[in-house]
C-alpha cells in the first residue's frame, strides 16, 4: 500500500484543516509532524521528512503552504528518489515571507529546478501567501501539473476548505501511477 505523507506548513494544520480531515479516511496517511512548528528551520524539517521517506519509500506527498517549499527543497536531495508524487497546495512564497519576517530565511531561495518526481501545484488567484503568477511560474520550472482553483484564498479552513474531496482525487492520480508502474 502506498503511504500518503501529509506535510503541513508553518504552525502545522489545525484540526479542521483538510490535511487533518484526510487522516480520518485514509488509513495509509501519516502526518509529518515537525518538532517545532513555530520556528521553521529548513534543515530540521528536511531531516524529519527524509526520515519518514526512509521508513515509507514510494510515498505520495501532500503538502500545504510552507510544506510545499519543504518538498521543493527535498527535490534535489537523494531522498527524492523515494517520492512517488507530490500534491503541492497553496505554496508559500518564502522569499516574500522572509522580507517580512526573517524566521523563514532558511527556506529561501525558492528552488527553481525540475523535480525528479511527478507533481501537481494547486494555486489560488487570491492567495495572500503567493501570487498566482509566481505559483504558475514555479509549477512550470518544477515540471508540475497546474490546477487553478480560482479565488480560493489560501486553500485552508479560513477560506472555506474543510474536507476538500477534489484534493483527494488529485492525490489518487499518483497512487494510480504507482500501481501501473508496479505491474
Amino acid at each position: 500500500m502506498t503511504t500518503t505523507l501529509i506535510i503541513p506548513g508553518y504552525r502545522g494544520s489545525e484540526s479542521d484543516h483538510w490535511q487533518r480531515q484526510w487522516l480520518l479516511d485514509d488509513s495509509s496517511a501519516k502526518v509529518v509532524e515537525q518538532e517545532d512548528w513555530e520556528n521553521p528551520v529548513l534543515s530540521d524539517w528536511l531531516y524529519v521528512l527524509e526520515a519518514h521517506l526512509a521508513e515509507h519509500p514510494g510515498s505520495v506527498l501532500v503538502a500545504h503552504s510552507l510544506g510545499c517549499v519543504l518538498v521543493a527543497h527535498l527535490a534535489n536531495r537523494p531522498a527524492a528518489a523515494h517520492v512517488a508524487g507530490a500534491l503541492l497546495v497553496a505554496p508559500a512564497d518564502s522569499e516574500k515571507m522572509t522580507r517580512q519576517d526573517r524566521i523563514f530565511a532558511s527556506f529561501t531561495p525558492l528552488p527553481r529546478q525540475p523535480f525528479p518526481f511527478p507533481s501537481i501545484v494547486v494555486a489560488s488567484r487570491n492567495d495572500e501567501y503567493m501570487s498566482f503568477a509566481k505559483a504558475q511560474a514555479l509549477a512550470d520550472v518544477w515540471g508540475s501539473g497546474f490546477v487553478d482553483l480560482g479565488r480560493a484564498g489560501h486553500i485552508n479552513p479560513a477560506s472555506g476548505f474543510g474536507y476538500w474531496p477534489e484534493g483527494m482525487i488529485l492525490t489518487s492520480s499518483f497512487r494510480q501511477r504507482t500501481l501501473i508502474a508496479a505491474e
